[in-house]
């Protein structure tokens, strides 16, 4: 290919040649696929992801379900805050978009004008996914998947290098785990208020879950048996 004899010794360079290759030789209705999936349907999916296990946590209604719903809303605060700290490092860094430095690239979404370092796709996808592997491993694996997709999208789009969707993934995956533990001790007592208010605990726990800690009253034990007593009496 003559992407990749101009690339020279650049594996990087190569590797992007390589992958944006594919859509060269996809139909032209798979492009406009990976183009929307790419672009918003990954971080849909990604959302939905998270509502799906919230639900879950939701109609569970264990005991661990106020610290498990706040793990759930660090989710997309880690990917808020990730892409806030990208912000400085793309001003820093200032790479161009890889279609301005190589030709022969087939660029599926024009009109891209920032910088390239690092990927705020990658970002987002993967510091939710990696928050969501905190609160749930088997959904958390799911996201991650999902973040890995993304950044196979990004390159095969032909709109960052392959390097740029690494830099995204270690963002995004130190912002989730550095972050985490400041961020369960300031959301899991908030969770815990909101499960004791009637309306808005349901967003904790559904209607019909039983408490199942101290406040619980297990058929048959000395409390119960205690207050039978004194309503006899």
């Amino acid at each position: 290919m003559a992407g990749l004899a101009e690339s020279g010794s650049n594996p990087d360079v190569d590797l992007l040649y390589d992958i944006n290759g594919l859509a060269k030789d996809a139909p032209h209705w798979f492009d406009r696929i990976m183009e929307f999936v790419g672009e918003y349907g990954l971080l849909l999916g990604m959302v939905l992801l998270v509502l799906w296990c919230w639900w879950t946590v939701r109609r569970r209604g264990d005991d661990s379900a106020a610290s498990s719903v706040a793990a759930l809303v660090w989710a997309p605060l880690a990917a808020g805050i990730a892409v806030l700290v990208n912000v400085p490092i793309r001003g820093f860094v200032e790479r161009p978009r890889p279609f301005v430095d190589h030709q022969g690239l087939d660029v599926l979404v024009t009109g891209k004008t920032d910088y390239s370092f690092v990927s705020d796709h990658a970002t987002l996808t993967m510091a939710m996914g990696v928050a969501l592997f905190v609160a749930n491993r088997r959904f958390g694996l799911l996201g991650i998947g999902l973040a890995l997709l993304e950044g196979f999208c990004r390159v095969y789009m032909g709109v960052h290098y392959p390097t740029d969707v690494v830099g995204g993934f270690a963002l995004g995956t130190a912002v989730a785990l550095l972050l985490s533990p400041l961020a369960m001790a300031l959301l899991t007592p908030v969770m815990k208020a909101v499960e004791r208010s009637p309306r808005a605990g349901l967003l904790i726990r559904a209607r019909g879950t039983a408490r199942t800690g101290r406040d619980a009253l297990i058929p048959g034990s000395r409390t119960e048996r205690s207050e039978e007593r004194d309503l006899a009496a």
